[in-house]
């Protein structure tokens, strides 16, 4: 049988006597409603919340307890797809911005090589002559353009392999290059020069508007298809017409329309690059995406130049 010196104090002197040798036992802290706590022991609050040092207990404190940031009221799992979801995010888009760089670089040497050939046919009398002379190179040159130009628009694999595509691009840059340089040694120096502000305006114009607007032009694939067909026929009856009989109004007109429709397909191409459409460019076909482009640009030249030459005469 247990003595009573040993046994524990009774609740009453455990009360009143917290600091008693045998005390075993603390009654639980009263929840205060004014403060929003449980009051913790003489001194902690006017300590700032933290225990003061005793003779007793030198050098310990209890640990604080910090309360959780928002990230970390979000479970672990949770935490980590967010985390993925936003390393994915910033790497599809670092993806696509190294995307549009090489197609701007690609672009860029296409349209310095192609304005450097219509320059030289232009400006070199021997040069512009011998191709006005001789226009079965010029035909030579439009079957090449539109035999490679069906090959990578109509098959992936070739216009995906290395260094396969950048071989066909540079023949089929070739073959636009000398197409172009041959119909602007038809044309005077000053139409030629009015045709090249123009486009170059138009190009700035388009990527500035692509790049800044929320108006989708993916979604009008359809109407752009439309478009398309309507100035091949157009240009199959003015072509059929002005062999008979040279109509100047319906061969500005002509010009003006092929214009239009070809800068509506550089913005749609535009932002098919750039990505944040409803339709999209793989990032593997910076290829497509350069002939896209180089061929919209041309186009635009050589149609504006039609105007402007008829314009000059």
């Amino acid at each position: 049988m247990t003595s009573k010196a040993n046994s524990p104090p009774s609740y009453e002197e455990a009360l009143h006597h917290p600091k008693a040798e045998d005390c075993s036992y603390q009654p639980p802290p009263s929840y205060s409603p004014s403060t929003g706590m449980y009051p913790g022991p003489p001194g902690y609050w006017s300590q700032g919340g933290v225990f003061p040092q005793t003779s007793e207990s030198p050098g310990l404190s209890p640990t604080v307890t910090t309360i959780p940031t928002l990230s970390a009221a979000v479970p672990a799992a949770h935490t980590g797809d967010m985390e993925a979801f936003f390393r994915n995010q910033w790497e599809s888009t670092s993806v696509r911005h190294a995307f549009i760089r090489k197609v701007y670089l690609i672009l860029a040497v296409q349209l310095a090589f192609t304005f450097t050939v219509v320059a030289v046919f232009t400006f070199v009398d021997p040069v512009r002559l011998f191709v006005i002379r001789y226009p079965g190179i010029y035909w030579a040159s439009l079957a090449v353009y539109f035999v490679v130009y069906c090959v990578l628009i109509c098959l992936k694999e070739p216009r995906r392999r290395f260094p396969w595509n950048l071989l066909l691009l540079g023949i089929f840059t070739l073959a636009l290059s000398y197409m172009a340089g041959t119909i602007s040694s038809y044309y005077e120096t000053k139409a030629v020069f009015i045709a090249m502000g123009i486009t170059v305006v138009v190009c700035v114009a388009v990527t500035v508007f692509c790049f800044q607007t929320k108006v989708d032009l993916t979604s009008c694939s359809g109407l752009l298809c439309i478009a398309g067909v309507l100035l091949m026929i157009i240009g199959i009856v003015t072509a059929v017409v002005l062999s008979f009989q040279y109509v100047h109004w319906l061969h500005m007109l002509y010009a003006a329309i092929g214009a239009v429709v070809y800068t509506l397909f550089l913005v749609y191409n535009t932002q098919l690059l750039i990505g944040n459409r409803e339709l999209a460019i793989s990032p593997e076909e910076y290829v497509f995406g350069a002939l896209s482009l180089y061929v919209d640009i041309v186009h635009i030249f050589l149609f504006i130049l039609q105007v402007s030459g008829s314009a000059t005469e």
